[in-house]
């Protein structure tokens, strides 16, 4: 894969759709409650999977977890869960789709802890600011990172299911809290 595409991480290549995701969201500092519980669905449900998998599935996820209302998805049933593996729009898991529900209700334990889920975030943080990163290369880019093992444990402790430190990193990068566009790419300028 090569590095800069398009004056682009590689990564994305030239995939209308990855292209856009790239520019527009990936690795922008997302402060908003209902966008930090949509990543950490959408990225919860691309375990063992292509990203580009999921954002093409994003839709379908929207329709049927409430437009990713938390407080909606915590009150699922066991009902919705047969109901959505019955809808192709998504992953059809259903360890995927019941954990969407679980990790809801501790997504809003944690917003009422912490005072919201951005503040819990930037606690494993050093000082509590996002991290950007001067990679040159795809190579250089880590699948983890001392801040998301940090927070894939204590998630893991509090009961969030489908988020180890590697899809704790990726949510980290989508969400803009660890922004590892390359230094050559026009996202960086």
């Amino acid at each position: 894969m090569q590095d800069i595409v398009n004056e682009r991480c590689g990564w994305c290549g030239t995939d209308e759709l990855y292209v856009k995701y790239h520019d527009q969201e990936w690795g922008k500092l997302v402060t908003d409650e209902k966008i930090l519980f949509e990543f950490l669905v959408l990225e919860s449900a691309q375990a063992g999977l292509n990203w580009l998998t999921i954002l093409r599935k994003r839709e379908g996820y929207r329709k049927v977890f409430c437009n990713f209302d938390a407080e909606l998805v915590a009150q699922m049933t066991d009902e919705d869960v047969e109901r959505l593996m019955g809808f192709d729009g998504i992953v059809r898991n259903r360890l995927k789709i019941k954990s969407a529900i679980t990790n809801a209700k501790l997504f809003l334990a944690i917003q009422k802890e912490f005072g919201s889920f951005y503040n819990y975030t930037l606690s494993f943080l050093p000082n509590q600011e996002p991290i950007v990163n001067s990679f040159r290369s795809l190579g250089e880019i880590p699948v983890t990172s001392p801040e998301s093992e940090a927070m894939s444990k204590d998630m893991k402790k509090r009961g969030f299911k489908f988020f180890g430190a590697t899809i704790c990193y990726a949510h980290l990068q989508a969400s803009g809290f660890i922004n590892d566009h390359l230094t050559g790419c026009i996202c960086r300028k």
